[in-house]
């Protein structure tokens, strides 16, 4: 076999090799108890576009991870006595609930678009802290 060949044999084999890992990424994170799909951007950018993600509640502390990366760190993480929903609002989708959260984190704003029931879990999540320390203001 010539040389080009066998390079785009190589080539074909690396490839796979990383789409599989971030697959198997992408599936460890999302099947975990306590994980929901999440999309974020910062706040007022309408123009921008959405970063796909998989956040996950831990203990404190909510980490999100980008669903295209292969970085086995979070992307953001958030203490729950620092974030706080500043606002939610409905939006208008064919075939699902979704809520945009507008929230803040220490003095920066960004939004997150999840489902109905993934607000519902972050907001207990967030009322459910020590007293002093609930971040819901809706």
């Amino acid at each position: 076999m010539p040389l080009p060949a066998w390079i785009a044999i190589g080539l074909l084999l690396v490839v796979l090799v990383v789409v599989g890992l971030g697959a198997l990424r992408l599936r460890a994170i999302a099947h975990r108890v306590g994980s929901f799909e999440c999309s974020a951007r910062p706040a007022g950018a309408e123009q921008a576009s959405w970063s796909l993600g998989i956040a996950h509640y831990g203990v404190g502390r909510i980490d999100w991870w980008r669903c295209w990366s292969l970085s086995l760190r979070p992307a953001r993480s958030w203490r729950r006595q620092d974030l706080v929903i500043v606002s939610r609002r409905p939006v208008e989708a064919p075939d699902r609930d979704l809520f945009l959260v507008e929230c803040s984190y220490e003095g920066t704003r960004f939004e997150l678009l999840m489902s109905s029931g993934a607000y519902a879990g972050l907001a207990s999540w967030l009322e459910a802290a020590p007293p002093g320390r609930r971040g819901v203001v809706v």
